[in-house]
């Protein structure tokens, strides 16, 4: 009997198909090992790669992965080496991979307005950008991106302190999809350029302007107002500008937000985040207020009692908070969904309130006390509270902390 050889039987649709069914990347890359037409299909269908190289092997790269969607690029911060990615890297990626939609640049401290105006010439289907601390950015770079990828959806710009408002307004002018945008420690940022920012981009549901520290209460509720469909999740945290008046747009307009991070937001009072959690109390799951000093008691247990959903809690440093806080806390009729809580410096609470916690929440993961002087691992074990089995408690710093609340 003659033997047949499959690939004559089988055409290039057929062999895609196949490879389309193997769900491990591993078993990928052997499909690849069989022969050389059997690579270039592989090569030709991967949509997504990390390397480090410069402009010669981003070339050949180009030309193996023609189809490629996503390129990670990025440097870890302990790791990241000068100038590792450069202007003439990106003007090879706008050339060579003209198909792709997800670009990471996060550390990629060489780069500068020159390549990112090479990314804004070359890539038109680019909708996700994250050019995090490449510290060299300014708005002329990120501009040209913003006109030439007018499908962006995605932009984190975190630590990238030369960004203006300007760069907001041409993302308004030209990018109207956009859903997510980082400008942590964007300090130049103003009420005004987010005010120019929602009048074009209105389907934002993820915003962080952590220590953004010219934001203040004009800009927040222009966003809330702007964006209260979609809006999610907000980071505020240490925008010392922001009040109860941003609170209480979020309460009037953002019915279906997730996340908040006030945190050293200390002119937030009790009065407006009661309003927030009955607006919220079915969507609420993370709040980080730490370092607001004018909460009290009434609106803490306001918000554990009122917010059914609540997975994540930070009231660290907010002296004033006792025990009493959890007093409501035996009259609900069902357990809590609260994962993570953090009272680190809340001298005020004990291992009292932390028992009556315990009775209502099986699916506490992790607990800060931190500097609470009342609560100790002895003090536990002495009056028999029983933690879950899930449960890490940092009673000393020496465990590390979820990021859900970063």
């Amino acid at each position: 009997m003659a033997s047949i050889c499959i690939n004559e039987k089988l055409t290039d649709d057929e062999l895609r198909s196949i490879l389309s069914k193997l769900e491990n990347d591993k078993d990928k890359e052997i499909f690849g090992l069989v022969c050389k037409r059997w690579l270039g299909l592989q090569s030709n269908g991967r949509k997504r790669l990390a390397a480090r190289a410069g402009p010669h092997m981003l070339q050949k790269m180009a030309a193996r992965f023609s189809r490629l969607i996503e390129l990670d690029l990025s440097q870890s911060v302990s790791r990241s080496f000068y100038p590792g990615v450069t202007d003439s890297d990106l003007a090879v990626i706008a050339d060579g991979f003209r198909c792709l939609k997800v670009l990471n640049l996060q550390n990629c401290k060489g780069i500068s307005d020159k390549g990112m105006s090479s990314i804004g010439g070359g890539l038109s289907s680019l909708q996700s950008l994250n050019g995090s601390y490449c510290r060299k950015l300014t708005d002329k770079g990120l501009s040209a991106v913003a006109e030439g990828s007018q499908g962006l959806r995605s932009l984190h710009l975190d630590g990238c302190k030369f960004v203006t408002d300007e760069v907001l307004k041409a993302l308004s002018k030209n990018c109207p999809n956009l859903e997510e945008l980082g400008l942590q420690g964007c300090t130049s940022i103003t009420d005004f350029g987010l005010a120019d920012l929602v009048s074009g981009c209105r389907q934002i549901h993820f915003l962080d302007i952590n220590k953004c520290s010219n934001v203040g209460d004009s800009g927040v509720s222009t966003v809330s107002e702007a964006c209260s469909s979609f809006m999610k999740t907000l980071k505020l945290m240490d925008c010392f500008r922001v009040g109860n008046k941003s609170i209480l747009s979020l309460a009037k307009f953002c019915k279906n937000l997730e996340t908040l991070i006030i945190g050293g937001c200390r002119d937030i009072s009790d009065e407006s985040i009661k309003s927030l959690a009955t607006s919220c109390q079915s969507s609420l799951k993370n709040l980080r207020m730490d370092w607001c000093l004018n909460v009290s008691n009434s609106s803490i247990s306001f918000i554990l009692t009122k917010c059914r959903n609540l997975e994540a809690l930070d009231i660290g440093c907010c002296g004033e908070v006792t025990d009493s806080v959890f007093h409501g806390l035996g009259a609900m009729e069902t357990e809590m969904r609260l994962k993570v809580l953090k009272i680190s410096s809340c001298p005020k609470i004990t291992v009292t309130g932390i028992g009556m916690l315990l009775d209502k929440c099986n699916s506490l993961e992790y607990l800060d006390v931190r500097s609470c002087p009342h609560i100790t691992k002895s003090g536990c074990d002495e009056v028999g509270l029983q933690f879950p089995d899930c449960c890490k408690v940092n009673f000393n710093g020496s465990l590390n902390e979820p990021d859900v609340l970063l």
